[in-house]
């Protein structure tokens, strides 16, 4: 019991520059509480003891504002940040390593007693703040959740969902989304730099109509000297520049 608190504290103290000393974060946390408290009413509701185990987690959420039932199951180093308003339900599956931001829902769809209503978290998954994952399906290891995001459908390895409903940006190499190395950092709050695949679309566009330009502008270019050499007179609306503002628009774009 107590190397497994050591390993929450730790966890906190790595993830939270915040996190100053190892009593600050056991006696100041309510995401350690929250952890704390879970862990003896989920051991309470597997016992037999059910209505015990729901007042431990009634109990919980009035002292740290996290709702977690008392049938989720939560693994090692997980990392409540802030936390406020965070809702878990019965069948939910939290993995290793991941970090839950203030706001998040993990909640069911499903009215059927005893079905998987709740979405399961792999390992080292970032559920950013106030996001919604909802459903019994499968969040995949080292993922990241955007912030606001509402999440109805599995979400790959790695890969990073941003947006209502949430768009998925699949990982590059192995890697999560916005990992341009090999070395694997953490990411707060799940930021990434290409985390927006409408923004990502649209700088293709961008970028593609500016080649198209440049190749319009060539060909009018080599037709201008051809006329030069053949004694001929260019049409008057020939566009041998290059107009379209492509550094501009991307610039809008935040690229």
């Amino acid at each position: 019991m107590f190397s497994r608190l050591r390993s929450d504290i730790q966890c906190i103290l790595d993830r939270d520059p915040a996190a100053r000393t190892a009593w600050e974060v056991l006696t100041c946390y309510p995401g350690l509480h929250a952890l704390v408290l879970h862990r003896r009413a989920h051991w309470c509701w597997h016992h037999g003891f059910k209505w015990l185990g729901r007042f431990i987690s009634h109990v919980s959420r009035a002292l740290t504002g996290i709702e977690i039932h008392p049938g989720a199951k939560i693994g090692e180093r997980v990392f409540f940040d802030h936390a406020m308003g965070v809702v878990v339900g019965e069948t939910a599956e939290i993995g290793d390593g991941c970090t839950i931001y203030q706001g998040v829902t993990l909640g069911g769809t499903s009215l059927y007693k005893g079905a998987k209503r709740h979405p399961t978290l792999g390992r080292d998954v970032v559920v950013s703040a106030g996001a919604k994952v909802l459903g019994g399906f499968e969040v995949g290891d080292g993922a990241k959740i955007g912030s606001n995001a509402v999440v109805i459908k599995p979400v790959p390895a790695g890969a990073t969902a941003v947006g209502i409903p949430a768009r998925i940006i699949l990982s590059k190499a192995g890697e999560s989304a916005d990992v341009a190395g090999t070395e694997r950092k953490f990411s707060a709050y799940g930021i990434t730099q290409d985390d927006d695949p409408v923004s990502q679309a649209l700088g293709g566009l961008i970028d593609n109509a500016a080649g198209h330009e440049h190749q319009i502008a060539m060909i009018w270019q080599a037709l201008e000297q051809l006329c030069a050499q053949q004694q001929v007179q260019m049409p008057g609306d020939a566009a041998t520049r290059e107009t379209f503002q492509a550094a501009q628009l991307n610039q809008l774009l935040g690229k």
